[in-house]
């Protein structure tokens, strides 16, 4: 398809028909599109505004292919684990089937994104954690948001990941660098449509959980 982009979007549009989109075609996604992304991605706020982030852009089929074998790797025992827990739920079915997809398709994803931070990743206390990862998602999300904008198919996965030793060599990061999301990239095979999600009132409590006097009220422009 030729390339036809703009971030005209609504930003309440672009909100509420964002979803993981796994099945996408091979057909190109050019540079200036992906690092126009990544721009809209850093202007995300980051911990003391260190701005500590690095992208990674994998086009390379060999470097892809090491992502996907780790990707898979995982999927096997995450999959298995997925349809035996969940062997009466046609939703879940159908999703697992998309991870399934894209995990069987990896390397004909045109561009795979790889969101990283430099500094050390500590686990202890669990406040170090939370903010090193709060330097970065919210960017990410800012890309994943772009995306949908411009017409583009994108998820944030892990399971790439899951050995950080392995991801750090297929990538040739160095031990200061931690990769924390990789976003596969390409134009939908599917439409987009509208998401389903829990009404409000069901996981908004007041002061303190379970107080819950929002429960039954609408949301979305029918409430306003």
């Amino acid at each position: 398809m030729g390339e036809q982009w703009s971030f005209a979007m609504p930003l309440e549009e672009a909100i509420t028909t964002q979803r993981a989109v796994r099945r996408l075609l091979p057909d190109p996604v050019s540079d200036d599109l992906v690092l126009r992304l990544i721009e809209l991605a850093l202007k995300a706020p980051t911990g003391s505004n260190a701005q500590g982030w690095e992208w990674i852009v994998v086009r390379d089929p060999a470097v892809k292919a090491g992502l996907a074998r780790q990707n898979r790797r995982a999927f096997r025992l995450y999959g298995a684990l997925g349809r035996r827990a969940n062997a009466n739920d046609p939703k879940m079915g159908r999703l697992l089937d998309a991870v399934q997809w894209q995990a069987d398709h990896f390397e004909e994803v045109p561009v795979v994104v790889v969101a990283c931070l430099k500094g050390p990743r500590l686990g202890f206390p669990n406040i170090a954690a939370t903010s090193y990862y709060g330097s970065i998602f919210p960017s990410v999300q800012n890309l994943l948001l772009a995306a949908r904008a411009a017409g583009l198919g994108a998820a944030l996965i892990t399971l790439p990941l899951w050995s950080t030793f392995a991801a750090r060599r297929i990538l040739g990061l160095p031990w200061n660098v931690t990769p924390c999301a990789v976003i596969p990239l390409g134009w939908p095979v599917g439409r987009y449509g509208p998401t389903t999600r829990r009404p409000v009132g069901e996981v908004v409590s007041l002061d303190r959980y379970g107080n819950r006097p929002w429960l039954g009220r609408m949301s979305g422009p029918a409430a306003r």
